[in-house]
């Protein structure tokens, strides 16, 4: 079993053992070789740094939640400055993780990306990671994380228009978290509705030339622009409704 291998093993065991950091560390070694990933290793890389973001990025939500609620209650000050250390805390998990993420992708990944669909994927990834930075960051860090972002998912649309069918499961992952990106990073409503429901009626009219596996992964992530779609456009959405992107599980 070679280095690349052995990674590859250890990452698939880490991944079953939910100790996703390993996992994390185990595909970083793979994408440090400097050649494009296979399709299994690229999903596993995805997947590995996800879990780690998304818990923290889930723990972020509730105790700003408890913050916010800490200070309209008036709380005293001891109980209102440890919930801000506290969330500060995980905000500078997230950075971490962010840095780290962005680091591999435009050191490693995008350079060494050959196919369409690597470009995209990647491209993807680096506006998601720079859109959860934005969303817990202030003032010229979020406005720096969400111009970069904005212009990777631009540069991966750009592609995914020219070299990928409307159906493709990465481009239309790409649309719902890039109209998710202009929902809640840039407030721009219009512009989220525009972009998702363009490529779902694109895609809805060749959902029959998809085989039973394309299929289900296609409308699965449709089901998902539908149901933004229809928070967005309802005007009744709460402000604990929290918009669905290809990280929810």
């Amino acid at each position: 079993m070679d280095s690349r291998e052995e990674n590859v093993y250890m990452a698939k065991l880490s991944e079953q053992a939910e100790r996703y950091q390993e996992m994390v560390e185990a595909m970083k070694n793979v994408a440090q070789l400097g050649t494009e990933l296979t399709v299994d290793e690229r999903n596993l890389l995805s997947v590995a740094y996800k879990n780690v973001i998304g818990a923290r990025r889930a723990a972020w939500r509730i105790i700003s939640s408890i913050e916010a609620k800490e200070v309209e209650r008036n709380e005293n000050e001891s109980k209102i400055t440890k919930v801000k250390h506290y969330r500060e805390k995980i905000e500078s998990e997230l950075t971490n993780i962010c840095n780290d993420v962005l680091n591999v992708l435009d050191s490693h990944l995008i350079p060494s990306a050959a196919s369409s669909e690597s470009k995209v994927f990647y491209l993807k990834m680096k506006g998601d990671y720079l859109r959860y930075m934005a969303e817990f960051s202030t003032g010229d860090v979020r406005k720096d994380a969400g111009n970069k972002a904005l212009a990777a998912y631009k540069a991966a649309i750009e592609v995914a228009s020219q070299d990928m069918l409307p159906t493709n499961p990465i481009r239309l992952g790409l649309v719902l978290n890039f109209s998710v990106f202009y929902y809640e990073i840039l407030n721009s409503q219009d512009e989220a509705c525009t972009l998702a429901k363009q490529a779902f009626d694109d895609a809805i009219s060749g959902l029959d030339k998809l085989t039973d596996d394309s299929y289900k992964e296609t409308t699965l992530i449709l089901q998902l622009i539908r149901e933004n779609l229809s928070l967005w456009t309802s005007n009744k959405g709460d402000e604990d409704d929290v918009d669905k992107d290809d990280g929810d599980d």
